[in-house]
């Protein structure tokens, strides 16, 4: 066993600097050790290929635990900025249905203190403004200006404003 051991320990010697560099450059340019390049590589350091395999081995391994922590690192300070964003936009969405609400009421206030509520027919408006006179007729236009503005506040497409039948 002795001699066993006598003759592991000298297949695995500790790579100075240099030898290290050169496998790092080696690294850099492929992450796959081909037998051809291990080959070459334990030849140009002096060591044995089984060294050069372990060694490139280990450092896949370490270059993988690494790749994870910077993409986790990526993933972790996109995620921040997106809560970040969401919290804004939340606020904005509260802000505007604020907003939106005081708009409802405020042209809930027009509608009481200035026209009448209730929905108008246009064509029986229209006929009683020709037995009657332009009153009714500027009546309708005001209503109509009114509906106008009511869809636009809403975002309704007037075509289809139930107001006017």
């Amino acid at each position: 066993m002795d001699a066993f051991h006598s003759q592991h320990q000298k297949h695995n010697k500790r790579l100075t600097q240099d030898q290290v560099r050169v496998l790092e450059t080696s690294f850099d340019h492929r992450k796959k050790l081909e037998p051809e390049m291990k080959l070459q590589l334990a030849r140009e350091l002096g060591v044995p290929a089984r060294q050069v395999a372990i060694w490139y081995q280990n450092k896949r391994a370490r270059w993988k635990t690494q790749s994870l922590e910077l993409d986790y690192n990526v993933i972790r300070v996109r995620l921040e900025h997106a809560l970040i964003e969401k919290r804004r936009l939340e606020r904005d969405v509260m802000r505007l249905q604020g907003e939106l609400e005081k708009a409802h009421e405020m042209l809930h206030a027009f509608n009481y203190a200035n026209f009448n509520p209730t929905p108008i027919n246009v064509s029986t408006a229209l006929a009683s403004s020709d037995e009657g006179g332009s009153s009714t007729e500027d009546n309708i236009n005001e209503d109509l200006e009114f509906q106008q503005l009511y869809a636009a506040l809403m975002g309704l497409d007037e075509s289809k404003s139930n107001w006017v039948n």
